[in-house]
């Protein structure tokens, strides 16, 4: 069977052609399926009504075992397609508690992390003035990482 990507293979009915559309996807298809739906306020101020989810982003599970769970994303793991939520833990058997990965279509974004500069500029595209502005302060030890000291 073919190994390189194709298009094609999403127009199937067949569960192993929709897998295999998942599992050999290029980084732009990724960057779609790792999208989520806005709540409605969201929604309604910035005229989207779904968009890439990051880390930092508040959500809350609408299906599954934690369903009704409410969280910050702490981590996305685009390779498996998959994000992770702060407070959707699971037990090990060893007692320790980790988190739980989700599917990105199961949940709803309620807050946006606006830490990217081009995160606020794609929102604002389509509704100027919507987006807020964010100040960004860097602590001294990142600016001198960078080279230029804040003095």
């Amino acid at each position: 069977m073919k190994k390189n990507f194709s298009i094609k293979w999403n127009s199937s009915k067949q569960p192993r052609k929709q897998r295999k559309y998942r599992y050999n996807a290029p980084v732009h298809v990724r960057r779609s399926l790792m999208h989520a739906h806005l709540d409605k306020f969201l929604r309604k101020d910035y005229g989207k009504r779904s968009i890439t989810i990051r880390k930092g982003d508040e959500v809350m599970v609408m299906r599954g075992g934690f369903k009704g769970v409410k969280g910050k994303i702490s981590r996305v793991d685009m390779k498996a397609l998959k994000i992770y939520v702060d407070s959707a833990k699971v037990k090990k058997v060893s007692g320790q508690d980790v988190e739980a990965p989700i599917d990105p279509s199961n949940v709803i974004i309620t807050k946006l992390n606006f830490d990217d500069k081009k995160r606020r500029k794609f929102l604002g595209r389509k509704n100027k003035g919507k987006v807020p502005e964010v100040k960004i302060e860097k602590t001294k030890t990142e600016t001198k990482k960078n080279g230029k000291d804040s003095k």
